[in-house]
């Protein structure tokens, strides 16, 4: 909670909001030191092998900032201190998808729209579908199984929190879902760009292909990320248009589970879906139009651009120092195969979707 927000409420003491403001600075300092530490990382191999003739590869800065993070993590872990600023990794993230509209013109949503749109249906069908499926199959209680199909098949562990509470479902599962879709995401990030790459995928088509695949819009974002900045751009765009759609996928479930009298029925369905519905996605949308509409001029788009790139540094650091690998075995085998077994296929069917989409219509 800001200042701002507890001026206009007495009922909250300044003294408390300013405490909990203070308790974020150690963990986005650390953020920013991760994160600057994996440019510092890119820049110094990239100088060296330069200055000595070295042919290598160039390893973006975003993995190196992951690899950080997932080093930290995994051997002396993030002490208790770092926490609260470290998950405000969230809120950079979306800071950077609302800036990061300013690389992109009307007429590039407007160009992706339909295709986009066409196969987020169809990949949110086939993942629901097919998570549902393999719960069955080993056994999952029902509401762990849909919260798995509701994370892998719209926006991860944003969607696995949201449905939890829309369908009343157990501590346990939804950190068994979560555990599952975090663990995955992070594999993705290492090997999403070497299928790409021998794939030899245009930047266009990989973007895609990240964003229907991916889960988390974070993980999303990185994987683009690691292939090229243009990417990168098009895996927000279909990971944002596959976000739009939590609040309807939601509600669904929960007049499901209201229907058994096993959750609570849904009042307001437009309030419902309002409140479950991502506002960056409308930020994005809206920095696109003014800039479209000539509204920045060229000095102010460089100016976002560096802003949301720097957003995403801060994002790319948390995703690493977020991901514990140890707390994935302590959840059980069951989940992890589900998950597992799900996220290869829907990469693969989305992957021949993608490969379809840029045969027909030349993405």
């Amino acid at each position: 909670m800001s200042a701002s927000s507890v001026a206009l409420n007495p009922a909250v003491p300044a003294s408390s909001a300013w405490s909990r403001a203070f308790r974020l600075i150690p963990g986005i300092l650390l953020l920013i030191a991760v994160g600057y530490a994996g440019k510092f990382i890119e820049q110094s191999i990239a100088h060296y092998t330069k200055a000595h003739h070295i042919t290598a590869p160039n390893i973006e800065y975003v993995l190196w900032a992951i690899l950080i993070g997932l080093v930290l993590a995994n051997t002396i872990g993030i002490p208790e201190v770092f926490r609260p600023g470290v998950a405000t990794y969230e809120f950079w993230l979306k800071g950077g998808i609302v800036l990061l509209g300013s690389r992109f013109l009307l007429a590039d949503i407007l160009h992706l729209g339909g295709i986009s749109l066409g196969l987020v249906a169809i990949e949110i069908a086939l993942s629901l579908t097919l998570m549902h499926v393999l719960g069955r199959i080993f056994g999952l209680g029902p509401k762990l199984t849909a919260l798995l199909a509701v994370g892998s098949s719209i926006c991860g562990v944003s969607a696995i929190i949201a449905a939890q509470g829309a369908i009343d479902a157990d501590e346990e599962d939804s950190s068994y879902a979560i555990a599952a879709i975090l663990a995955l995401g992070a594999i993705s990030l290492f090997t999403f760009p070497l299928i790409g790459h021998s794939l030899h995928l245009g930047e266009h088509a990989y973007g895609l292909w990240a964003g229907l695949a991916v889960d988390n819009t974070a993980e999303a974002t990185a994987a683009g990320a690691l292939y090229s900045d243009t990417a990168a751009k098009y895996a927000v765009l279909a990971k944002t248009t596959r976000n739009a759609m939590i609040g309807f996928i939601v509600l669904g479930y929960a007049i499901y589970w209201a229907s058994q009298g096993r959750a609570k029925a849904v009042g307001n369905k437009a309030a419902f879906l309002w409140q479950k519905f991502p506002k960056f996605v409308l930020g994005f949308l809206l920095i696109s139009i003014l800039a479209s509409a000539a509204v920045f001029t060229k000095p102010q788009l460089t100016a976002l651009a560096n802003l949301s790139r720097w957003a995403f540094l801060l994002t790319f650091a948390g995703v690493g120092l977020r991901t514990n690998i140890r707390q994935l075995f302590k959840q059980g085998w069951k989940p992890i195969a589900v998950g597992t077994i799900g996220e290869v296929v829907i990469a693969l069917l989305t992957l021949s979707l993608v490969y379809g989409a840029n045969r027909f219509f030349t993405l």
